[in-house]
């Protein structure tokens, strides 16, 4: 039912799945406590959070509302609700570590193919959205904190 040229479609297939699954399972114990998510799915979310540029609160409800995102992350079949709390990609993120961060970086740099190869790559880090308020904004917001503690 889905498009197979959509590039979530295309993106899942050319990942390399096993390899999050061979150096993430050593992480989990299989005899205590509640049953862990399934690694496609922490890995997948963390990815398409940053393929979207949205918070784990965002990327979670996308998840909800998108075949494209339940199927790069290992569903076969459309789920209806959300697939973890947003505090668990955290929780996630502190199981895998640096060096598992780093693991799926360098699985996206080799899904890029020759694109990864080049030499020039140009990092632009100043589009990301500031939030500024302007000095009168500051100081009305101030005068109504002082004069709600009193």
């Amino acid at each position: 039912m889905l498009n197979q040229k959509h590039p979530l479609f295309i993106l899942a297939n050319k990942v390399a799945w096993n390899i999050f699954e061979e150096a993430f399972l050593p992480l989990y114990c299989k005899v205590n406590g509640r049953p862990a998510k399934p690694i496609q799915l922490m890995v997948g979310l963390l990815m398409l959070k940053h393929i979207c540029n949205v918070s784990d609160e965002n990327v979670i409800e996308q998840w909800s509302e998108n075949n494209y995102c339940q199927y790069f992350c290992g569903e076969t079949s459309f789920v209806p609700g959300v697939p973890c709390e947003a505090s668990e990609l955290v929780h996630f993120r502190k199981r895998i570590g640096e060096s598992g961060i780093e693991l799926i970086l360098k699985e996206s740099i080799r899904i890029n193919g020759s694109d990864s190869e080049d030499d020039n790559v140009s990092i632009d880090t100043t589009v990301q959205e500031k939030i500024l308020l302007f000095p009168q904004i500051q100081n009305y917001t101030r005068r109504l904190l002082i004069s709600a503690s009193k």
